[in-house]
Parts: structure tokens; C-alpha cells; sequence
């Protein structure tokens, strides 16, 4: 897909402090920075299971990386960490991510996903009160949110910056949650916080409990691939690279007070995306043994609460920062298929000790 002209993320100076770098997308983001910048990064992570510094094994040893052991509810840590390498921006992506384990584990979201929010705002408008008056105008922050705070679309229509929220899972509610408290800051204390929310993102490294990797698993092994309900749900899916670009770029660029909606406008049903992984595997990886991946699918009860279709527009960050993705679903999918291909022993090592749960034990169907 052709991209318009842009000015490049490089003009970013300084140093950027992640949340949640060790995880999927925070883990691209670091990477993408640290390959295509001259930023300094400071990656802060409480490492649960979805964080992994196996995602960062090119990065640990640069001099423009730190990692920091941290906790974003642990707010004398931030303050620490804030203090000591004095960022000129934060990336705030540190999150519990998946619905399933919302459903049975909804605990772990509301203290993250809000409390550890809150935590962070107040510590970094606590460093941002105390910046001289250049750092302060210069100072930025990105809120990385989720198309599933807006609730569910039927065949038509797209959620949009102004749409409602309706979230209808404890994951969607903290995420909305976390939204209002960033908007909250920016509108009483003038903090200069930016919004992004994104949809079903995909790609390397991503934690073997979601549609896309789960499928990927599970269709190696010869084990049921699970689907729920009959598939039909719709989902709108973006390659994590895209994504990331589009984060550095509404940091650079965005305007504080504004939320940004970022899609690849890429929407598919679930049973139609299981089906194209089902065949690149068979076209890259054939086995005999199980002939055509596809009839391993197997469609169980659907979910509680589950969202039918979720799709965003994606024109604000198109036409007033220049923003558009550079995979089709197609490559991306298959630029994935073949990552996992050929590093299978990362998803070893990253579910041993992993927590599973009644849904869980299905995988992370979308």
C-alpha cells in the first residue's frame, strides 16, 4: 500500500520512557526506536507473562537502552526511575491485554489497567510540575488504548474519536477507564497527554494466547484450533509495525488533548483469518501426517459478552499526521507465519509457567 510522504520519527530527541516494553507491542516499539531513531529508551516492565526481554535480546547491551524492573502501580518507583533518567516523553502501553483472562481474572485488569494509570499520572505530573519551562513545552505523553472501548459494531458503520464508549468486557472497561483518567489530566492539571486507540494488532513476538500465534501453535502441533461460537465475528487487524510507527508519529506530531485512531482497515471474520493461517502453514510448513490444516478447526461455545465486530477510521491520523500502513494483511500474515516458523524456541520458553484458566485452556480467540 502506498505511503504518503512524512517527516521522519529521527527528528525525536531525547530520551522516551516505555511502560510495558517487554510486552508484544511495546517490545516492537523499542526495537523500532532503537533501529530507526536516535532516541534513548528507558523500557519499564513489571515482566508478567506476556513480558519478555527475550523480545529485546537485540537491544540489552546498547547504550541507548535501559530496562527497569518496575511496576507502573509502584508509584516510588516511577518516581525514581523518572528522576534518574529524566525522559522527554512517556509511552504508556503497560496493560493487561486479554480478554479471556479478563473474564476469569478481572482483579489483574482493574489494578493495572486503572490503578497503575493513575499511579503513573500522578507521578509523572508530579516530574512534569518540576520541568523548566522548555522541558515542560516539549513534554509529551501517549496513552496506547484499544478499539474495544467503544463496545460493538453490527455489519456497518466505524467507531470514530467521537464515538461513544460502551465497553462489554472488564478488559474494555479499564482500558475506558484509563482513557477518561488520561483525559481527566490533560483537561484539569494541563498535562500534555495524547490518545491512541488501535485494533487487533498482529506479528512477531506476540504471546502464543492470541487468535493469530494460538492458531499458528496449534495447527504445528496437529491440535484443535478453537474458534468460538461459528466464527463470524469480525475483527479489523493491524501488523504491530504499522503500529508502532503510528505511535512515534502521534508523538511527534499529534496534538495533546486528542485521540487518534489507528487501522489498517483490514476487517476479517475469525473463521476467515483462522483459515488463511491454516493455509500459509500448509504452503510453508507441509505435513503429511495432517493434510490440510483446516479441518483441525473446531467452533466451541462462544464467550460471554462477546463483541461482533470492531473497525475503526483511520482518516485523523491519515490526513493530519500522514500516517498509512505498509502491510496488507496478506503480507503481514505471512511475514508472522514465517517469523514463528523459524523461532518456535521462543514460544517455548515464553509459556513455560504461564497461567491458564478455564477459557484460557481454549487459546485467545479474537
Amino acid at each position: 500500500m502506498p505511503e504518503r510522504a512524512t517527516p521522519a520519527p529521527e527528528r525525536l530527541t531525547g530520551t522516551v520512557l516505555v511502560t510495558g516494553g517487554a510486552g508484544f507491542i511495546g517490545s516492537a516499539l523499542v526495537r523500532h526506536i532503537l533501529r530507526e531513531t536516535s532516541l534513548r529508551v528507558v523500557n519499564v516492565d513489571k515482566l508478567t507473562y506476556a513480558g519478555h526481554l527475550d523480545s529485546l535480546s537485540e537491544c540489552i547491551g546498547q547504550s541507548r537502552y535501559a530496562f527497569e524492573h518496575v511496576d507502573v502501580c509502584d508509584g516510588s518507583a516511577l518516581r525514581r526511575v523518572l528522576a534518574q533518567y529524566t525522559p522527554d516523553a512517556v509511552l504508556h502501553l503497560a496493560a493487561e491485554s486479554h480478554v479471556d483472562r479478563s473474564i476469569d481474572e478481572p482483579a489483574d485488569f482493574i489494578r493495572t489497567n486503572i490503578g497503575g494509570t493513575f499511579t503513573l499520572l500522578q507521578e509523572v505530573r508530579r516530574y512534569w510540575d518540576a520541568l523548566a519551562p522548555h522541558a515542560r513545552r516539549r513534554f509529551r505523553v501517549v496513552h496506547v488504548s484499544t478499539d474495544e472501548v467503544f463496545g460493538a459494531l453490527a455489519a456497518d458503520g466505524v467507531f470514530t474519536e467521537r464515538s461513544a464508549y460502551q465497553p462489554n468486557s472488564p478488559y474494555a472497561a479499564s482500558k475506558a477507564a484509563a482513557d477518561h483518567l488520561v483525559r481527566a489530566w490533560h483537561h484539569t492539571y494541563g498535562l500534555p497527554l495524547l490518545t491512541t486507540n488501535c485494533c487487533n494488532n498482529y506479528g512477531p513476538y506476540q504471546y502464543p494466547e492470541k487468535l493469530i500465534p494460538l492458531t499458528i501453535e496449534r495447527a504445528l502441533a496437529g491440535q484443535a484450533v478453537p474458534v468460538y461460537g461459528t466464527g463470524e465475528h469480525i475483527r479489523d487487524w493491524l501488523y504491530v509495525n504499522d503500529h508502532v510507527r503510528a505511535l512515534l508519529m502521534v508523538l511527534e506530531l499529534g496534538t495533546p488533548g486528542q485521540m487518534y485512531c489507528i487501522s489498517a482497515q483490514s476487517e476479517r471474520r475469525n473463521i476467515d483469518v483462522t483459515r488463511s493461517i491454516c493455509e500459509l502453514l500448509d504452503e510453508l510448513a507441509p505435513d503429511p501426517r495432517l493434510g490440510t490444516r483446516s479441518t483441525l478447526i473446531e467452533f466451541v461455545p462462544d464467550r460471554p459478552g462477546h463483541d461482533f465486530r470492531y473497525a475503526l477510521d483511520p482518516r485523523r491520523i491519515r490526513d493530519e499526521l500522514g500516517w498509512f500502513p505498509r502491510e496488507t494483511f496478506e503480507s503481514g500474515t505471512r511475514k508472522t507465519v514465517m517469523w514463528y516458523l523459524a523461532h518456535r524456541d521462543w514460544t517455548r520458553r515464553v509459556q513455560i509457567g504461564a497461567r491458564r484458566g478455564p477459557r484460557l485452556e481454549l487459546g485467545g480467540i479474537a
